[in-house]
């Protein structure tokens, strides 16, 4: 049973989003600001739609918090959504009116099925929820884990390394540089990449057309041993690759060098081991992502994820209504150019879930001087190997 666990709920056009994270122990800062921050960051990017106009994301705690700490208690947040007062007949709870029905499911979405399973006939009833809205409130309790593991010197940040066709130039990039792309636009590192993946984003917003990308995402100072290799689910890239898959438009993940490990032979991929005094083992290289065996090596941690285009076109699709059954374009509706910047903030969260979790498997501790102090006798220990 996960240690560290969370679930969210609510809709894109309703009151709000609610979230509550289990698991949390007592003693971590936590305040609005630090989480606000964090929102504040998802909302940003090159290409966003009109609904980032509208929500200034803001947090609000309902328990688990008191005087800007933990308690140990579950952390129960709510981001109201400002553009309820525009929707409050269409979403309301109770009665409401039965307008702004969708029925010309968008290729490519979970719309046509989502209807299908859970029987509905207005396909908004599937969107509302399916829609990358509801990402807001994982960035949100992310930022509680973000706390946590800065508290323990794990720092997890990413940076775009694609939009569409332009491919910014790739190295292991240090903490420095990745936190350096906050500036750019499109949270890129590289300048000289800025302004070819804002033309392609110009591009496609004339065409009524989306973009997708690449993301990265490092973990640095990791301990060594999280996860395990004695069971499959146990395995740290297994659950990286489970939780990062599981954000909207996500399609595929990569740890380290991932793909182009198979077209090359093992001398060309394998991480030589080193020993020195001070430090104990180590890594003369990091072509393995800071994994082997499904287990943590100390080393940075680095994940790729590739982003699929949205499915919300301008220029949409043919599709069928789902009542009459002729032939239409897909829906459209509100939505991005490329969400691949803002995406980043959302795969950090994620992964920062699955580190907090296996960081509480590994070490246990119900306050966060107890898991301190075990991290802390665990390197000891790993030094002295």
């Amino acid at each position: 049973m996960a240690l560290w666990r969370f679930m969210t709920a609510g809709e894109s056009h309703g009151p709000g989003l609610v979230g509550i994270v289990d698991g949390v122990p007592s003693q971590v800062p936590v305040t609005s600001e630090l989480i606000n921050q964090d929102l504040a960051r998802r909302q940003k990017g090159y290409g966003r739609g009109g609904r980032m106009a509208i929500e200034k994301d803001q947090v609000e705690f309902f328990g688990g918090v008191r005087h800007g700490k933990t308690l140990g208690s579950p952390v129960a947040l709510l981001v109201k959504n400002r553009d309820f007062v525009n929707w409050q007949e269409s979403m309301a709870p109770d009665e409401g009116k039965p307008d702004r029905i969708v029925t010309r499911p968008r290729p490519g979405h979970a719309d046509l099925v989502g209807g299908i399973k859970y029987q509905h006939r207005d396909l908004r009833n599937v969107l509302e929820r399916a829609s990358a809205r509801e990402t807001t409130m994982r960035v949100a309790l992310g930022a509680v884990a973000r706390s946590f593991l800065h508290e323990l010197g794990i720092e997890v940040r990413g940076h775009v390394i694609s939009i569409g066709d332009v491919h910014a130039p790739y190295k292991d990039y240090t903490l420095e540089e990745i936190l350096a792309s906050e500036n750019s636009p499109v949270r890129v590192v590289d300048p000289a990449s800025e302004k070819a993946m804002t033309d392609a984003i110009d591009r496609a917003k004339e065409a009524g057309d989306t973009l997708g990308g690449i993301f990265e995402v490092k973990a640095f100072g990791l301990p060594v041993g999280l996860g395990s290799y004695v069971q499959w689910n146990r395995r740290i890239e297994g659950q990286l690759a489970q939780a990062l898959l599981s954000i909207p438009a996500m399609k595929a993940v990569e740890v380290g060098t991932g793909m182009a490990q198979a077209d090359v032979p093992g001398s060309a991929v394998h991480d030589a081991i080193w020993w020195d005094k001070e430090k104990g083992f180590s890594r003369l290289s990091n072509r393995a992502g800071g994994i082997e065996g499904g287990i943590t090596t100390g080393m940075p941690l680095v994940v790729r994820i590739a982003m699929k285009p949205l499915s919300t076109l301008l220029s949409p699709l043919g599709s069928f209504d789902i009542e009459s059954k002729e032939p239409f374009l897909a829906q459209v509706e509100r939505s991005d150019v490329t969400a691949v910047p803002p995406a980043v903030v959302v795969g950090e969260a994620m992964v920062m879930h699955v580190l907090a979790n296996a960081i509480l498997e590994k070490f246990g501790g119900d306050s966060l001087p107890e898991v301190q102090e075990r991290i802390q006798a665990w390197e000891r220990y790993v030094r002295e190997y």
